[in-house]
């Protein structure tokens, strides 16, 4: 649950989804990227230690965000005039979850960095049923987490009558500040440093 609460591109495409689509298509969303969080936390947790000896993925995932907010925001800003469409069926929404949660690049470092430190404190134990029970609960926390920005959207929304437009532009900058930090991150790491 707390990796969700900063901002990112999970949370505010469920902000995003439940402006331009309504609270329904952010809850598809967010059941279907709750179940690949699952399996993808299982995984990860599963092969944490061997991941973290034998890959260094820290610049690789920097490079990563980069490109993926660069797209997101350029995505968003192109998109922020365009009215939203009015019959979204579950499928289209259920379809960007499962894609999201597969293309989700700041999972891999957070659970190696959450992974290694549970399992070097042995407050988790790396067999198939501890590792799906604390699984189940990450797509839980995920969800309740994701729940909660669709819920605040929703609020924001009916206070605020805030337009897509507005909502779209203001998500686009954010990707693009994002985008910038991680261009920062390089260039400090890489040529400064």
């Amino acid at each position: 649950m707390l990796g969700y609460i900063p901002p990112g591109n999970i949370n505010l495409t469920v902000v995003q989804l439940t402006i331009t689509r309504g609270i329904r298509q952010a809850l598809y969303f967010i059941a279907a990227f709750s179940a690949v969080e699952i399996l993808f936390t299982f995984g990860v947790m599963r092969f944490v230690q061997w991941l973290s000896s034998e890959i260094n993925l820290e610049s690789t995932i920097d490079i990563v965000m980069v490109f993926m907010f660069g797209i997101l925001g350029v995505i968003t800003w192109r998109s922020r005039k365009e009215m939203p469409k009015e019959d979204y069926s579950k499928k289209d929404s259920i379809k960007y979850g499962m894609l999201l949660g597969v293309v989700n690049p700041m999972q891999v470092p957070y659970w190696l960095f959450v992974g290694t430190y549970l399992i070097s404190h042995e407050w988790i134990d790396t067999g198939y049923l501890s590792l799906s029970v604390f699984s189940i609960g990450s797509g839980i926390g995920a969800a309740l987490a994701l729940y909660g920005f669709a819920r605040f959207a929703q609020y924001i929304q009916e206070k605020f009558t805030l337009s897509s437009y507005i909502v779209n532009k203001s998500i686009a900058l954010l990707f693009f500040a994002l985008s910038a930090y991680h261009i920062c991150k390089i260039t400090y790491i890489h040529l400064i440093k």
